[in-house]
């Protein structure tokens, strides 16, 4: 495979060259106008990590109770591990659900 091949993301058999990871990953969108705090554990009493930006959209690595919250997605509370260390309220992120989409995280 050429440099250029590799830069555009193209195998030699034409395909699109996708990591394991990536193409494992849903990503769901968080509610928009808002700027969402993502805190180290699954509640409002746990600190702020970052603050993601209007628009962003997540992974949803697992998911596990917490401090019960109130969004545009309703009133829940179910958190969204989406790295390793940071959570956000499921309140705040569109999975089309109201209960669990992914594993309790262990």
């Amino acid at each position: 495979m050429s440099v250029e091949e590799a830069e555009r993301g193209i195998h030699e058999t034409g395909k699109p060259l996708v990591t394991t990871l990536a193409a494992a990953a849903t990503y769901f969108s968080t509610a928009p106008g808002v700027r969402l705090n993502v805190r180290s554990g699954p509640g409002t009493g746990y600190p702020i990590v970052k603050v993601l930006a209007e628009g962003s959209r997540v992974p949803i690595h697992c998911q596990t109770p917490g401090t019960t919250v109130t969004g545009p997605y309703g009133t829940t509370n179910i958190w969204d591990n989406i790295a390793s260390g940071q959570y956000v309220s499921d309140a705040y992120v569109n999975t089309g659900s109201d209960g669990y989409i992914r594993p309790r995280c262990g």
